[in-house]
């Protein structure tokens, strides 16, 4: 994932919990913010020292930013995505933590559906 595509300052951050929408599962909480003008998506993390040590949730991290990059064709853009893990994040694997953000995506109805492959 590209620095274009984090969002990093804290006031950005506070402005998508203020004024963006929220959307959640028992696994994640996704905060979406539109921003007209912006090209692509960007997307945010944050994951509480309560859920595990440094390596668990560095883990957790890497598995989300994977998950956007399988995913960033189908995301829409021009949107600000901050994704808040939740303690039973820190028990699943790379497979789980797409299929449960997917779900959460669907349900925010940023994911666009899935191209038809031909198998010719």
């Amino acid at each position: 994932m590209k620095k274009g595509f984090r969002v990093k300052k804290n006031k950005e951050f506070q402005e998508a919990f203020k004024k963006g929408k929220s959307f959640a599962n028992r696994q994640f909480v996704v905060y979406v913010m539109k921003r007209p003008g912006q090209e692509n998506f960007r997307i945010g993390l944050s994951v509480s020292k309560k859920i595990g040590n440094a390596v668990v949730r560095n883990q957790i991290k890497r598995y989300i930013r994977q998950s956007f990059h399988e995913l960033q064709d189908r995301v829409h853009t021009g949107n600000d995505y901050i994704i808040i893990a939740r303690k039973p994040a820190a028990e699943m694997g790379m497979h789980d933590v797409k299929a449960s953000l997917e779900h959460v995506l669907k349900v925010a109805r940023v994911l666009k559906k899935p191209r038809a492959v031909d198998n010719d």
